[in-house]
């Protein structure tokens, strides 16, 4: 089976991987162009192109994959089918209709739920208790296309999007080669999704980072586990930006019900509108990251102190 790979991000890399272990004849691999990064603005490789340059694959990098000139690439390049996790641009009709055997997609969540390019994020965010993968054929809406297979697992108590992420990245990898194998002996089932049951999750960005001490503690809890660890749930202290990278629900000290009070002056912890959050890796502006702990201890904040910009 002859196969084009499309993908861009860490999450992408276990697919390709296991891919090209298994021997399939990978044609191609597309990634989103060179991007500059850091503060020298570096220009930085996918770690998509990373990997396919290890197995000397051929490897295209279109600013825009719907023209003309990368319609021709791909009929080309004559795949029999096109993978594509996390790629970062839109498939049109005239490149969905191009391989045998369709265009599959990876999507981490259990589809139609939180299609979009945030459903690791979101999922924590909302309080979700099980999230998952899901394959499907591609079609020219927005993850809506026919389901293949569904994997579910469960979202741990304090696990982070990030862990999440690494987690469902390896469950991915190991389903589409589920998905591959049945599409290509005729075993592969297809089912419509119920649009009535969709929701949406769209890419996060620092304008919604923003702790709210205002929710309960849960609802909070989720939000920092949720924005871990890009953009990064932040709040104010003393008019500069504070970082919260971890956190725990820490209901032990006397909360006077008034949100974004400090309530110990051992332990990090902020109340909130039903009880606290201990911040336990926390990033102040012009500093280093460290524990919460540790952060008090350098700074004269006393009991009662009120977080606000």
């Amino acid at each position: 089976m002859n196969v084009v790979f499309m993908g861009t991000p860490e999450f992408s890399v276990n697919s390709l991987k296991i891919i090209y272990e298994k021997g399939y004849n990978i044609e191609g691999v597309f990634t989103q162009p060179d991007r500059p990064k850091g503060r020298g603005y570096k220009l930085t490789f996918s770690p998509v192109k990373e990997q396919a340059l290890k197995y000397n694959l051929k490897i295209y990098q279109p600013d825009k994959l719907r023209e003309q000139e990368n319609i021709e690439i791909l009929k080309e390049l004559n795949p029999d089918i096109i993978i594509v996790v996390a790629y970062g641009q839109i498939l049109p009709k005239s490149i969905l209709d191009i391989p045998k055997y369709g265009c599959i997609n990876i999507h981490a969540s259990l589809l139609p739920k939180y299609r979009g390019a945030g459903p690791i994020q979101w999922s924590i965010i909302n309080g979700e208790k099980t999230t998952g993968i899901t394959t499907m054929y591609m079609a020219e809406g927005l993850d809506t296309g026919d389901i293949i297979f569904k994997e579910e697992i469960n979202i741990y108590e304090d696990e982070t999007s990030s862990d999440l992420h690494d987690r469902l990245s390896l469950i991915g990898s190991n389903l589409i080669i589920k998905t591959m194998e049945r599409i290509k002996d005729g075993t592969a089932t297809r089912k419509k999704q119920d649009n009535s049951l969709s929701s949406y999750a769209p890419m996060l960005s620092k304008d919604i980072a923003q702790i709210d001490f205002n929710k309960n503690t849960q609802t909070v809890h989720n939000f920092i586990r949720g924005m871990y660890s890009w953009p990064c749930a932040y709040t104010y202290l003393n008019n500069k930006l504070l970082k919260i990278y971890k956190a725990k629900i820490n209901n032990d000290f006397f909360n006077n019900n008034i949100p974004g009070i400090l309530l110990s002056d051992k332990k990090f912890i902020i109340s909130t509108l039903d009880g606290g959050i201990e911040f336990l890796e926390i990033q102040y502006e012009g500093g280093k990251k460290m524990s919460g702990e540790d952060f008090l201890r350098g700074h004269n904040l006393q009991k009662g102190h009120l977080l606000k910009k």
